[in-house]
Parts: structure tokens; C-alpha cells; sequence
């Protein structure tokens, strides 16, 4: 059974992917996906450490918690640019 704080936590972690502003903090809902995706794989295939306190989170709400902070944050690949091999717009790093 989930304790009050940990529902309490999920609202506030679908609130904020119901919001505007992580939007467009991060440039648009597929970036924001591309995100979450990339440090997703990062988190369970990669093993990297978590950024922020897990704190019996899932990895998804590790990972927008880790967004919401500032803690994860994308650089993209410019389509013009010929150096770029991951695709334009793919998260080439999360720093």
C-alpha cells in the first residue's frame, strides 16, 4: 500500500507533466519525451547513479524529479550540423 506522502508525490509528478512550464523549459513535449527517454536508458540499462534521493520512487519519477531540479538537462544535435551522428534533435548528452 502507497504511504500519503509517496501518492502525494506522484501528483505532484503528473502535475508536472501536465504543465506548461517543463514544456517549455525543455522546448516541446518530444524533446521532453527524448529526455525522459535517454536518462531513462541511462538509469536502467546504463546504470547510472540517480541524480536526486530515490526516496522508493520509480525510475520515471526519479528521472522528472531529476528534470524538475535542473539536474538533467539536454544538449541537442544540430540538424545542419555534419558532426552530429545521433540524429537531429536526439539528446546528444544529459549533463
Amino acid at each position: 500500500m502507497a504511504s500519503p506522502g509517496g501518492r502525494l508525490e506522484r501528483q505532484h509528478m503528473i502535475e508536472a507533466l501536465r504543465s506548461d512550464e517543463i514544456v517549455h523549459k525543455l522546448g516541446g513535449r518530444f524533446k521532453l519525451c527524448a529526455l525522459i527517454q535517454r536518462r531513462m536508458k541511462e538509469l536502467v540499462v546504463d546504470g547510472a547513479r540517480p541524480l536526486v534521493e530515490r526516496a522508493g520512487r520509480t525510475d520515471l519519477e526519479l528521472v522528472i524529479e531529476e528534470i524538475l531540479q535542473g539536474k538533467v538537462v539536454p544538449e541537442w544535435v544540430d540538424a545542419t550540423d555534419e558532426k552530429g551522428t545521433g540524429g537531429a534533435g536526439w539528446p546528444i548528452e544529459a549533463s
